[in-house]
């Protein structure tokens, strides 16, 4: 058989929506038989959704997944189809793949390298593989490995088992940050060559909690080269002839060439979309103060669930300025959202006046200004219990990194879009923004003003903190790279200025751990990449 025709069914599954996602298979599965497709490929655990986490631990679970590819096998034809499953031996489970057709299951490979880092922790679950996979029809023979499998350095045993077929398949749920595109395609690509075989590459899409996929299925010439590519960040069933005779030709690509600013920015769409939806949300609400973190926030709200959908308060106290109530009307009227403004200054006063014997002698400080955010947590809150909005979290990276935040003021909010993107990187996809759109869709008096809380009389976030451009410098050698102190003030100097921003990070553990979750962009996000202790006395800065 000189050509097979090869579908790849990228898909974006629900975790435990077996029945969900079990239809979008066999959706796919029937229009790949109408196109008389002799191969069907579906992502890592694409009936269970990934990362199913402790789902795994219910027994009841495993064996309704495995009903699930029993059905989905009962209904192929001649069209081979790859499937990802849950498979159970002797009370060990095993991250699987399934290869069916006419009705069976005729092959069941086992992921051999289970990834133990960062978001992955599937040590915790499954019992590694033994046993490499090679499918042998009448007409051609192909290897099967699963996501990490061909992350890692293969054994020579691996290898020759390889170089028995064809080609190779590799199904896999590889969640998105910032560049892990490019360094994909290099680790994937480096593996054809060095097998010399085409690579047919199956990637998730979607958003899963924290997580994104985004997608970006491949096929991989055996020159390494990418010859034909799924669309970014969306579902997609990419067709194509494998030409096992001669060298193949570069077909068609659905996927133009898209930017960093353009890429990240559609990863917090489909984070923030995705979220909503499965988690049976249908419009959110979110405070818009007229600063530039809380207009991104706005403007992907808007982009992911549509303008009817998205809630914007200003809630103005004696310390905000004329300029930043007027900014906050003009972007809620420029995305075309609902807007309201409700002054929380009757409220502020209350609070003030009730407290004023207890705090009787004291000057004001910290304890006033989070008062205000606390009330503007509590007002969106309402809105959320009365009319079922999910509150949306406004925070970056580098105020939540310094513990620039405040508990249940405004770290309030069931999900946190931008808990992931440093100060620096909001301007930059803000900028972005109003670039794609032709217009000032956030004025730009929002990104000339000095970055304020507005919580006492002129105040600044640079009163509190480093500049921006420093302290997420700093984050990036701490947080992402796990650099220490020494090497740190090495690359950027200011020691002191250094030992008070670490300590501000590690002070600010206990703050992180109760932050709603929000979309991961970067290698190290907060959460489950960087499981710090909040007790923790090891500060040798």
């Amino acid at each position: 058989m000189k050509h097979i025709r090869i579908a790849i069914g990228q898909i974006n599954t629900t975790v435990g929506d077996l029945e969900g996602n079990s239809n979008k298979i066999l959706s796919c599965m029937k229009e790949a038989a109408s196109k008389d497709i002799d191969l069907v490929v579906f992502p890592e655990l694409s009936i269970t959704g990934y990362p199913p986490e402790d789902l795994l631990l219910k027994p009841h679970f495993i064996k309704e997944n495995f009903k699930c590819l029993k059905n989905i096998s009962q209904k192929t034809g001649d069209t081979i189809a790859i499937v990802g499953f849950v498979d159970e031996k002797d009370g060990d489970i095993y991250n699987s793949a399934a290869v069916i057709c006419n009705k069976k299951i005729i092959c069941v490979y086992h992921k051999m390298h289970l990834p133990n880092y960062g978001i992955f922790d599937e040590k915790r679950y499954f019992k590694p593989g033994l046993r490499n996979a090679l499918v042998k029809t009448k007409d051609f023979s192909f290897g099967l490995n699963i996501c990490e499998d061909i992350w890692t350095q293969q054994s020579r045993i691996e290898e020759r088992a390889f170089s028995k077929a064809q080609f190779l398949v590799n199904i896999s749920a590889s969640p998105y940050h910032i560049n892990k595109i490019r360094e994909r395609e290099k680790v994937i690509g480096a593996k054809a060559k060095r097998f010399g075989i085409p690579i047919v590459y199956c990637n998730l899409v979607g958003g899963q909690d924290e997580l994104v996929f985004d997608g970006r299925s491949a096929l991989f010439g055996k020159d390494g080269l990418v010859i034909a590519q799924a669309k970014a960040f969306d579902e997609d069933l990419l067709i194509f002839d494998l030409d096992l005779s001669k060298k193949q030709k570069k077909t068609h690509s659905k996927t133009k060439p898209i930017s960093e600013y353009e890429e990240i920015y559609s990863a917090l769409t489909l984070g923030l979309k995705d979220y909503v939806r499965k988690n049976n949300f249908n419009k959110v609400a979110l405070g818009l103060s007229g600063g530039i973190d809380s207009a991104l926030v706005a403007c992907i709200a808007a982009d992911a669930l549509g303008r009817g959908n998205v809630l914007a308060i200003s809630m103005p106290s004696r310390y905000s300025s004329i300029e930043t109530q007027k900014d906050a009307g003009i972007i809620a009227g420029n995305l075309g959202i609902k807007f309201h403004k409700i002054s929380i200054d009757n409220i502020f006063g209350s609070y003030l006046k009730t407290l004023s014997l207890h705090f009787k002698g004291s000057s004001p400080n910290i304890a006033e200004e989070n008062i205000q955010a606390r009330i503007r947590g509590n007002i969106l809150m309402a809105f959320s219990n009365k009319f079922g909005y999910l509150v949306l979290n406004t925070g970056n990276k580098s105020e939540t990194s310094a513990g620039y935040c405040t508990l249940y003021g405004d770290m309030a909010g069931g999900f946190s879009v931008i808990k992931d993107a440093p100060k620096k990187l909001v301007y930059e996809l803000a900028e972005y923004r109003n670039k794609r759109e032709g217009n000032d869709i956030i004025p730009k008096s929002v990104f000339k003003r000095a970055p304020t809380a507005e919580l006492r009389p002129n105040q600044k976030d640079q009163d509190t903190l480093p500049p921006y451009d420093f302290l997420d410098r700093v984050i990036d050698l701490y947080v992402e790279k796990n650099k220490g102190f020494d090497e740190i003030v090495k690359r950027v100097g200011h020691k002191d200025i250094v030992k008070k921003t670490l300590n501000m990070i590690d002070r600010s553990e206990y703050k992180r751990r109760q932050a709603p979750p929000g979309v991961k962009i970067t290698p190290m996000a907060f959460g489950k990449d960087r499981r710090m202790p909040i007790t923790n006395k090891f500060t040798p800065h």
